[in-house]
């Protein structure tokens, strides 16, 4: 094993990778992407989503969310309606479509989950997220790189 494959970072990256690969093979199946599944699951199927919510929510850029969406709006997998209780947003509304691919999308999310609870022990599982927790909080509390490092490299 090279000392690449020991860092946290590579085996983060590679198996989200191998993650995403994954469910991109699922979602061609039904001619969308991962990117449309997930979207897909982080629309309320019920009182629609604000289009600024969703960036964030699905931890997109606005970019890349603007062109899932253009493209899930002409696919009929989604509508824009204005948001009641905002005039100038806009709800994005899943359609009957988009609300059937919904679960499709939400089944083939719930198997990958089945299959490794099936598969890995509990106490790993939960040691698993501990370490995903620990990780978040570091980054986020900017406890590996902060702003004082940044100034001193300057």
């Amino acid at each position: 094993m090279s000392k690449k494959e020991l860092t946290i970072d590579h085996a983060l990256r590679a198996t989200w990778q191998a993650v995403t690969k994954m469910y991109n093979e699922q979602a061609a199946q039904f001619d969308v992407t991962m990117a449309t599944g997930f979207a897909l699951l982080s629309i309320d199927p019920h009182e629609g989503t604000p289009s600024t919510a969703l960036g964030p929510r699905m931890g997109m850029e606005a970019t890349s969310l603007s062109r899932t969406l253009k493209s899930m709006e002409e696919r009929g997998l989604i509508q824009r309606k204005p948001n009641p209780a905002d005039g100038r947003g806009v709800l994005i509304h899943l359609t009957e479509f988009g609300l059937k691919n919904r679960e499709l999308s939400k089944e083939k999310v719930l198997r990958f989950n089945e299959v490794v609870h099936e598969t890995v022990d509990e106490v790993k599982i939960k040691h698993f997220f501990d370490v995903i927790h620990a990780i978040n909080d570091l980054i986020q509390n900017k406890k590996i790189y902060n702003q004082q490092e940044k100034v001193n490299n300057e």
